[in-house]
């Protein structure tokens, strides 16, 4: 591999995130903050690293993330299609281990628009008889 910077962006709910990958050690940096410092749960920090542990490159790339947009948990979304696609930028023979774990696809839920006469997208104002 040559020193190279693989790119990727990543979209989950209203958060947007672009990914690079450098040759390294396997440091996640998020909007110039330790992935420690910017997300608070273990979870999310599971979910930021799931596809270098499927293509088994977690020690081979450092992450670079500029993520805005949404909450933690969309964000963490977004990071991990990031990822997955700036991988396949660097090897397409990851193709089938990211597509078959859902890595790629992009998830199409969204927040549900607020209607007219109701309080909500789908609260309607509380109901009394008299």
């Amino acid at each position: 591999m040559e020193s190279a910077r693989y790119y990727g962006t990543g979209r989950r709910k209203k958060s947007i995130a672009r990914v690079y990958l450098m040759p390294g050690t396997g440091k996640v940096t998020i909007n110039k903050r330790d992935i420690d410092d910017y997300l608070g749960m273990e979870t999310l920090k599971v979910i930021v690293r799931q596809p270098l542990v499927a293509t088994e490159t977690a020690d081979k790339f450092d992450v670079l993330v500029n993520v805005r947009g949404g909450g933690y948990t969309g964000q963490a979304g977004a990071i991990r299609h990031g990822i997955a696609r700036a991988l396949l930028q660097a090897d397409a023979d990851y193709r089938p281990v990211l597509k078959a774990a859902g890595f790629l696809t992009r998830d199409p839920r969204m927040k549900e628009r607020k209607k007219y006469g109701l309080k909500a997208a789908r609260r309607a104002p509380q109901f009394s008889k008299r």
